[in-house]
């Protein structure tokens, strides 16, 4: 039972996490033969005050 988990910064619409894990799910099962039932995609969105690089807020950019 394959998992992957995908953090990403919110923002994305219905839409795109939609093709997103589909398409991730579609690599799973072609590149590990594993079942297209099996495959588990986890999303987590965090808000833009909530991550940082080199010390800035991303909602502060």
């Amino acid at each position: 039972m394959p998992i992957v988990q995908v953090e990403l910064l919110e923002g994305r619409t219905h839409q795109q996490l939609a093709k997103m894990v589909k398409d991730i799910t579609d690599a799973i099962v072609e590149d590990a033969g594993a079942s297209r039932e099996a495959v588990h995609v986890i999303v987590r969105e965090m808000p833009k005050d909530r991550y940082s690089v080199g010390g800035v807020l991303k909602s502060d950019q």
